[in-house]
């Protein structure tokens, strides 16, 4: 169980969330949204940073962050996620007079397609340890609370989503916990911190990282680090 205790938490941060925003309609204040965001958005920042720190030599970092990011670009991961979330947009919500469908369709968007979604699932799943879907709990709740007063009960519909998806990611990171070593382990989530500073800045609208197109550094990572190991096994002594 400790794989899913952070998509566990994750799904009822967003049940309370979407409740009290449906309750709630139109009254919820625009500032008190902008003002968690913010919060989460600082927080995520320091927490991004302690992760990084963490690396036991920079370039393992840096090797996995430019193959992750040669790689993102060329396949598109971030251009993909954007053209899915265009697509479910069109695919459910166009067309309705309910905003049910968008609701829907808005939050899966927001809560499913996110890098904090994809760190948080491995991390949970290889080491149990739930921070990063914590910190992601905390703002898809306050999230949910305003899109459910804007869109309704739609919201709701998302945390069976919420518990296949993000669950089935961190079960299938549970079964490589044997495969990989605690140096490769580790540098996996100095890369994540990487990662996690550019979700900080984005949400503080400092600047717009793509950071969806470095997420298949995270794989590469404990690569690199077996890479790096045969390298030296072959250097002269």
């Amino acid at each position: 169980m400790a794989a899913l205790s952070g998509t566990l938490l994750n799904a009822a941060t967003v049940l309370i969330g979407g409740l009290l925003g449906t309750a709630l309609g139109d009254r919820l204040p625009a500032t008190l949204r902008e003002n968690v965001v913010r919060g989460v958005g600082l927080f995520t920042l320091a927490m991004g940073v302690k992760f990084a720190i963490e690396t036991t030599n920079l370039l393992y970092v840096l090797g996995a962050m430019l193959l992750g990011g040669i790689v993102g670009g060329l396949v598109g991961v971030d251009a993909r996620l954007n053209q899915l979330g265009e697509w479910l947009q069109r695919r459910f919500a166009r067309g309705k007079t309910s905003t049910v469908a968008e609701g829907f369709v808005t939050a899966s968007i927001i809560f499913c397609v996110g890098p904090l979604t994809f760190l948080g699932s491995i991390q949970n799943g290889l080491t149990g340890d739930a921070s990063l879907l914590t910190v992601k709990s905390v703002l898809d709740g306050f999230t949910a609370i305003a899109l459910a007063a804007t869109l309704g009960w739609g919201v709701l519909l998302t945390i069976p989503l919420i518990l296949l998806y993000q669950g089935g990611l961190a079960l299938g990171a549970s079964l490589f916990v044997g495969l990989l070593s605690d140096l490769q382990l580790r540098e996996m989530s100095a890369v994540g911190g990487l990662l996690i500073i550019g979700v900080g800045l984005k949400l503080l609208a400092i600047r717009d990282v793509q950071v969806a197109d470095f997420l298949p550094a995270i794989v590469l990572s404990p690569l690199v680090v077996a890479a790096f190991a045969r390298l030296l096994e072959a250097l002269p002594k």
